[in-house]
């Protein structure tokens, strides 16, 4: 009787064994998350490169494409960046540095590559205006003349450089921009045509142009400070307006670009150099320079010509593609 109440008891034992709640499974190893980013890499600095120089003197905007380009490469994050000391990265207002910020800034000190590739592919021009400073060339002296005539607006603009930064560096004021500024290179391009429909219609000279039409070409070159509507765009339109031809537009928008640009960079350099220095290594700043420098070099060689031949129409219609796919990829938020 013992024996059999003994084996009841262990066929219950063994019952509620079964029947009670599984020992809990061993956590699964948690699944690192990926860190943000918080510098420029090699990569980013070619892509950004690539975009700066290919996208800066042709009539689409090199900082639309940049916003574009910083937002796949997820450097729009707006998270303080931290040097390696340990201690947040500071701007010369005091105000800490995103990542954001050293991108926007890196956009425009990678500049210097792309002016140094007018530099080298116009150093006659410039020389012809150094020989006019000294009285040696009036044609020089003259497009000198006119140069700093039209880069006086854009002096005065670049104190609201911070403000226009801070209220329409994004996705929608550039598409807007480029949708825009698509249908006014348009008008300007069926005016231009309508006016010299004959190979022998007067067309003003670059070395001759007044100061009065230089100062208008500065005044629309204000306008380009909207992110997304194009420094190149509004001083070649510019120069249409005044009776330039294609290729002397072009040429005019080199040159004032190479004053334009060389400002910009040197206040944004003095303003946020050191905090640049500590957000961004030296290498990717030195790497994207350099990239900038050689696509910068070859679009500026190739505009003339097809501007020449094609006019502004093929790149108003690749600006209206543009915003039409990034208002799709902002609508579906993949922007």
């Amino acid at each position: 009787m013992a024996a059999l109440f003994a084996a009841c008891l262990s066929g219950a034992q063994t019952i509620n064994e079964i029947s009670a709640d599984p020992p809990p499974a061993p956590p699964l190893p948690e699944v690192a998350e990926h860190a943000a980013k918080s510098d420029i890499s090699y990569t980013d600095a070619t892509v950004l490169g690539l975009v700066e120089g290919f996208t800066e003197y042709l009539p689409v905007s090199s900082t639309g494409h940049l916003i574009i380009a910083n937002a796949f490469l997820g450097l729009d994050s707006r998270e303080p960046l931290f040097g390696s000391d340990g201690d947040p990265v500071l701007n010369g207002s005091l105000e800490p540095v995103t990542l954001k910020d050293a991108a926007d800034a890196y956009a425009v000190v990678i500049q210097l590559g792309a002016i140094a590739a007018v530099v080298f592919a116009y150093w006659e021009w410039l020389v012809k205006m150094l020989f006019g400073l000294f009285g040696r060339n009036p044609e020089g002296l003259r497009l000198f003349r006119n140069i700093m005539v039209a880069f006086a607006p854009a002096a005065a603009g670049l104190l609201l450089g911070e403000l226009i930064e801070s209220a329409l560096f994004g996705i929608v004021p550039v598409m807007a921009a480029l949708f825009f500024g698509a249908l006014l290179m348009l008008w300007i391009q069926r005016r231009y045509a309508a006016t010299h429909a004959s190979p022998h219609s007067p067309r003003a000279r670059l070395e001759d142009m007044r100061a009065r039409s230089a100062l208008l070409i500065g005044a629309l070159q204000c306008v380009a400070m909207w992110p997304g509507t194009s420094r190149s765009m509004m001083t070649i339109v510019g120069g249409y307006a005044v009776g330039l031809g294609p290729a002397d537009s072009a040429r005019f928008s080199f040159l004032l670009g190479l004053v334009t640009l060389s400002a910009a960079s040197a206040y944004k350099i003095v303003k946020d150099g050191d905090a640049l220095l500590r957000a961004v290594s030296s290498g990717p700043l030195l790497l994207g320079i350099a990239v900038a420098f050689a696509a910068a070099a070859l679009s500026v060689r190739w505009l003339v010509e097809f501007l020449t031949r094609r006019g502004l129409a093929p790149f108003a219609y690749y600006r209206i593609a543009l915003a039409l796919i990034l208002g799709a990829l902002a609508y579906f938020n993949f922007i």
